[in-house]
């Protein structure tokens, strides 16, 4: 079935300052989205619970549908290669990941993991072979695959090359960007609950580095939910506790020596937040079920976008300018 958007917003990045225009669509759908893949100003992909996975060709019809087989899944990680390639992995146990090269009319079941432990947290690739996939601890140690053939089979990663977790640390399946691959191997993902850090890899995940951070942390509902980074010194931590919407206390962060001190803003984001992505090098959008902001100098300071709450996630085209929303009762948004 062809859906239209529940929200479309358009923003013009024209250095007087960013424009918004809000226009709302009733998908008709009640599924929650935390996986979103932009590929490029017209393909992208969510999914979410109840095994709903949607596609855009043209960044303004939608065709959504249920994988088969595997209804009762959330499917909280995506990565779309394009329009009709495509990875899923669902957040719980059984931990599954599903591939597509049909537009999701088929899904090959690629992966498998019945560990009661198995949690899928979030997934992405440094190219259209090579790609990462983590998730919370198994025996006190991440879990980690990687592909080398653009999602069609994985392999676990050894256990010296898994990074030993503390007690009560894992990580949140909140909206798929607690980990980022960029340049030829590098990856950083991100971990939450009692302990929140970020662990960084230059060699596609065989060796691992840790940053502490100062993000709220100590129970399993508090932590780094996402990050975003502009270049080797500028990034946004963004978490705080999602039993806890609205506490305005260590949630959202920013540093400008590659995360060797961080700086709370001079205005923070309305609350706890699930996402975080950069529009441009200096401006970001952070959203939560409370709602969204935006900063528009890396970080230091944010500012509420009106009528904006019920997102989980929201990314930027990997190759282009489109940016969308997606969360609760299917909202979703298009920024463009």
């Amino acid at each position: 079935m062809k859906i239209l958007f529940f929200l479309l917003l358009f923003i013009s990045l024209n250095g007087f300052g960013q424009v918004f225009h809000l226009h709302n669509v009733n998908t008709g759908l009640d599924a929650s989205f935390r996986g979103l893949s932009v590929v490029d100003d017209s393909i992208a992909w969510v999914a979410g619970t109840n095994a709903f996975v949607g596609r855009t060709a043209n960044a303004h019809s939608w065709n959504f549908r249920q994988v088969k087989g595997y209804e009762k899944c959330d499917f909280r990680s995506i990565y779309a290669f394009d329009a009709r390639t495509a990875v899923i992995a669902n957040a719980g146990s059984p931990a599954y990941i599903l591939w597509t090269q049909d537009g999701g009319a088929n899904w090959q079941e690629v992966y498998r993991n019945e560990d009661s432990a198995a949690f899928f947290d979030g997934i992405d690739f440094w190219n259209n072979k090579e790609g990462i996939i983590y998730g919370d601890p198994i025996n006190g140690r991440m879990l980690l695959l990687r592909t080398d053939d653009g999602g069609k089979t994985w392999k676990e990663l050894p256990s010296a090359s898994r990074p030993l977790l503390e007690k009560g640390e894992a990580s949140f399946a909140a909206s798929g960007t607690n980990i980022r691959c960029t340049g030829k191997g590098k990856v950083v993902v991100a971990t939450g609950g009692k302990i929140s850090r970020l662990f960084i890899s230059d060699d596609k995940g065989r060796n691992w580095q840790h940053l502490n951070t100062p993000i709220l942390q100590g129970n399993n509902s508090t932590g780094i939910f996402s990050f975003a980074f502009s270049d080797d010194k500028h990034a946004v931590i963004v978490g705080g506790d999602y039993k806890n919407d609205t506490l305005r206390k260590d949630h959202v962060f920013y540093t400008t020596d590659g995360g060797k001190t961080w700086l709370r803003p001079t205005r923070p984001t309305g609350g706890y937040r699930e996402c975080v992505e950069y529009l441009n090098s200096k401006t970001l959008i952070a959203t939560g079920p409370n709602g969204t902001d935006i900063s528009y100098n890396n970080g230091m300071d944010w500012e509420p976008l009106p009528d904006s709450e019920g997102f989980h996630v929201v990314r930027k085209s990997r190759k282009g300018h489109l940016v969308i929303l997606a969360g609760k009762n299917g909202k979703l948004a298009l920024l463009q």
